[in-house]
């Protein structure tokens, strides 16, 4: 039971170590994931119908 009490004193004095970003930083961000994640998504569209029009040239 003691070894319970001090997990949780330690959680709680770590959870207040935490620094939460600001809302600007969260949304910067998010614009930026999204924004590759569709460049990435592009460059794979374009890459797999290559490689599909390759394949079907050659086969």
């Amino acid at each position: 039971m003691k070894k319970m009490l001090e997990f949780i004193k330690s959680v709680r004095s770590e959870w207040f170590k935490i620094v939460w970003p600001s809302r600007e930083t969260v949304v910067k961000t998010t614009i930026m994931i999204l924004i590759f994640s569709g460049l990435a998504a592009l460059f794979f569209f374009v890459v797999d119908g290559i490689l599909n029009a390759l394949v079907g040239w050659i086969f």
